[in-house]
């Protein structure tokens, strides 16, 4: 749970289902590695514990697509509920909630300088990239509370296990819902090699995330009809929507060489890595309490885009995967950055590859399938470089290594991104919410077609937020929380059933 664990749970076999997408055409074929949790709190124990919310203007957008009740107005006080911010309560945060968000512990000189030179290039400095306008350049603030990881289960769901409605299962799978007619009566389990059938008084309500949710609808034989009576699945809903509308942030990166003073990659190496982990463990201070990026910036990729379209995220260290898995601090002094787009207009699709639930899905992401997610992330790696090349930042940095100052054309840059481009880990939208012929969910969360079964995680994004979308899934887990509540259904008489 220390900050600085994520890189050791990257490719963790106990904790990460360590999925892979089908080959992606567009990046020359490759398979790209997607992590996803597998412990209590899913991917929020493994994630980079970055808390932003996303632009005002996405949940308006959302509401405008026809989802009553899904605008600015109506989710921040289901932000605000969620949260302890230490920045104490105001018109935009609270805090008295149950997770924590914490601003970083130590702030580098070169995040300071990042801003700055940001600011140079024209960009405003904002002081909460939280507050419903994201044009701008800050800090970025993180579910950690005294330094150490804060989950989804450690806020939630700790504090209450001891409730006598509430059981909590580990090592258990689910197969699929259980249905009486059109009511969803459960669900099916597989928990110490023995399938068990557990009965659903009122709702079922899933929140596997935007990779299982629509895996385990089209289990359960709601999706695209004609895939799943190929698969032997009788066809309950024909919602052609179900594992369509995948968008992903695709991540292309900047990295430089850099001063000693400019890097923190020597305190995290050697004999100073042990004074960083006394440091921690003794005070919970210094750059082992960090999550992934401590400041981002906000920009438009062009004046055609109505608010900011790309997140450019800014860390004083580098980095390498290993094959083995490993991630490993680079034994030099540098410094990285990264460009996404974070409402891509590339959209991509999950498919079912069997009818046995142990297999995953075939996930194909279809990055950069559309050309204006090219040129836009193309915008963001210029920007970096202006801003890399500004003052302040510009004195610690010793030259560009990647993709490498000589690559300066989009034909390059196009190549670069298709040879090396990876994703940031945010896929969304497979259980869309809406009321055209592909959504999934109504805007209450209902599965459409169905009776007594709701969907309620990052799945039912119409489009994806703008920047890292753990904050807005747990909004949507507690606005889901309430509209359970609000349309209580009348309960059903159980019945025994046979394991």
């Amino acid at each position: 749970r220390t900050p600085a664990g994520m890189a050791m749970m990257f490719r963790h076999k106990q904790f990460n289902w360590n999925y892979f997408t089908e080959e992606v055409p567009t990046l020359r074929n490759r398979k790209l590695y997607w992590p996803r949790g597998k412990g209590l709190g899913g991917s929020s124990a493994i994630n980079g514990m970055v808390y932003v919310r996303g632009d005002a203007r996405d949940f308006d957008h959302w509401r405008d697509l026809g989802n009553p009740g899904w605008g600015w107005d109506n989710v921040l006080p289901y932000f605000k509920r969620s949260e302890a911010n230490d920045r104490g309560a105001d018109a935009f945060h609270a805090a008295d909630g149950p997770m924590a968000v914490s601003d970083p512990v130590v702030i580098h000189p070169a995040i300071r300088a990042f801003i700055a030179a940001a600011d140079q290039c024209g960009i405003r400095t904002l002081g909460d990239v939280n507050a419903g306008d994201q044009d701008g350049a800050g800090l970025l603030q993180f579910t950690i509370r005294n330094g150490v990881r804060e989950t989804s289960y450690d806020a939630f769901l700790r504090p209450v296990r001891d409730r006598r409605n509430l059981v909590i299962k580990t090592g258990a799978s689910v197969n699929r819902v259980l249905f009486d007619g059109r009511d969803a009566t459960g669900v099916e389990i597989v928990e110490d090699g023995r399938t068990v059938q557990t009965s659903a008084r009122r709702e079922v309500v899933l929140c596997a995330g935007a990779l299982s949710s629509p895996h385990l609808l089209m289990l359960s034989g709601i999706g695209n009809g004609a895939m799943l009576a190929q698969h032997g699945i009788p066809v309950l809903a024909d919602r052609p929507g179900v594992g369509q509308n995948l968008q992903d942030h695709f991540s292309a990166r900047v990295q430089a060489r850099a001063t000693p003073a400019a890097s923190y990659n020597r305190h995290l190496l050697g004999l100073r890595k042990y004074w960083q982990g006394a440091r921690y463990v003794l005070r919970k201070k210094g750059y082992l309490t960090l999550g992934s990026s401590v400041a981002a910036a906000f920009v438009k990729s062009s004046d055609a885009v109505e608010y900011p379209d790309l997140e450019l995220s800014f860390r004083p260290y580098t980095y390498t995967h290993l094959p083995s898995g490993k991630v490993m601090v680079d034994p030099f002094d540098a410094v990285s950055a990264s460009v996404y787009r974070v409402r891509p207009k590339s959209r991509g699709e999950i498919l079912l590859r069997s009818p046995d639930p142990a297999q995953p899905p075939a996930f194909h992401p279809n990055y950069l399938s559309d050309p204006e997610d090219i040129a836009a992330t193309i915008s963001g790696l210029r920007t970096l470089r202006k801003i890399m090349a500004t003052a302040p930042l510009a004195a610690g940095l010793r030259g560009e290594t990647v993709p490498g100052a000589d690559l300066t054309t989009d034909a390059q840059l196009t190549d670069y991104m298709e040879r090396e481009g990876h994703c940031a880990f945010h896929p969304a939208g497979t259980c869309k919410m809406g009321s055209d012929p592909l959504a999934v969910v109504d805007a209450r969360l209902r599965v459409i077609g169905v009776e007594r079964l709701r969907v309620i995680d990052a799945s039912i994004m119409p489009v994806v937020t703008s920047g890292n979308t753990n904050a807005p899934a747990i909004m949507i887990g507690e606005k889901g929380a309430d509209m359970i509540r609000q349309d209580r259904v009348a309960a059903r008489e159980l019945t025994a059933v046979a394991a």
